[in-house]
């Protein structure tokens, strides 16, 4: 239990500074907080609580920011169905983020299909969405439809992502054939 507490309060910082470290361009591993190492499936951390807490129970939808961040540490974790359940409690359910986050957590459970529908529901909200761009055509070159996953390419590039991290995944998974490398 007090290397728990212990390992729990080092983790304090990374929690609350972690609001801020999400972009569509973030190309780094989520760090690992206390909601993957310590909390049970079904369960995050809360912060204010220090305590791990029933997702249904969160107040991460309460910080947009932090949820994403939850959301896609749960997602490299592979603990999709918690990312879900996340995302499921966001207020805004016709933002780009929340929908592309869900397109790629249902894609990673096996729905192929439902997953490109939330693809296409983010790109309607927001076209400019380069990761949503980079997931739709990770999926699209997984489903063996090379040409369309370069068309996501060149629109990506088109609407100023040419630099970004978007453009650079998507490409290198064209040229080594290899769309699920990318896990988060």
């Amino acid at each position: 239990m007090i290397r728990q507490i212990a390992l729990i309060a080092s983790f304090g910082l990374a929690v609350t500074s972690q609001a801020g470290a999400v972009s569509m361009e973030d190309d780094t591993p989520p760090a690992p907080t206390p909601t993957t190492l310590v909390c049970e499936e079904g369960m995050v951390w809360d912060a204010d609580a220090a305590a791990c807490v029933e997702i249904v129970e969160s107040r991460l939808p309460d910080a947009p920011d932090r949820l994403i961040a939850t959301v896609r540490e749960l997602a490299y974790a592979g603990r999709h169905p918690d990312a879900l359940a996340l995302l499921q409690r966001a207020p805004d359910q016709g933002d780009s983020m929340v929908l592309t986050y869900v397109g790629y957590v249902t894609r990673k459970m096996g729905d192929m299909a439902g997953g490109l529908a939330y693809y296409d529901r983010a790109l309607a909200v927001a076209p400019d969405n380069h990761l949503t761009r980079a997931y739709l055509g990770l999926a699209l070159l997984q489903m063996g439809q090379t040409e369309q996953a370069e068309i996501q390419l060149a629109e990506i590039r088109t609407r100023g992502g040419a630099a970004g991290w978007a453009a650079s995944v998507l490409e290198t998974a064209l040229r080594t054939g290899d769309a699920t490398s990318y896990d988060y």
